[in-house]
């Protein structure tokens, strides 16, 4: 049995470490930083690193529909999505990922895209 990529990393407290990375750089973004102006950022962290987690194999699940729930008041576009996924991709480099793994990672991200974006302007 091949081992998941959320035990290959260290499991919790290494992809907390990934995502609290993460959100140090989003928070400064012009794009995706207002989004967090008024997040508890330690609960956020929490549930992130918890979803990352899960797209690596490790304990935690979450279904698409409780992803879409979450975001659907927060009128989120490509741009902003995008954003957040660039400063992902970046994020996991940093934290020395394997190509194949933050591919994987970035994959599973990106194909829940049409759950997370909510606003589509014309």
């Amino acid at each position: 049995m091949s081992r998941s990529l959320f035990d290959k990393y260290g499991g919790f407290a290494s992809v907390s470490k990934v995502v609290s990375a993460f959100y140090d750089k989003a928070v400064e973004s012009d794009i995706i930083g207002p989004y967090f102006d008024d997040i508890d950022m330690r609960s956020q962290v929490d549930h992130q690193t918890k979803f990352i987690s899960s797209l690596m194999g490790g304990p935690a699940s979450y279904s698409d529909e409780a992803l879409q729930k979450v975001h659907s008041g927060l009128h989120i576009d490509r741009t902003s999505f995008e954003e957040m996924a660039r400063l992902l991709h970046e994020t996991l480099e940093d934290f020395s990922f394997e190509r194949s793994d933050v591919d994987q990672i970035m994959h599973e991200i990106n194909s829940r895209a049409d759950i997370v974006i909510t606003r589509h302007d014309s």
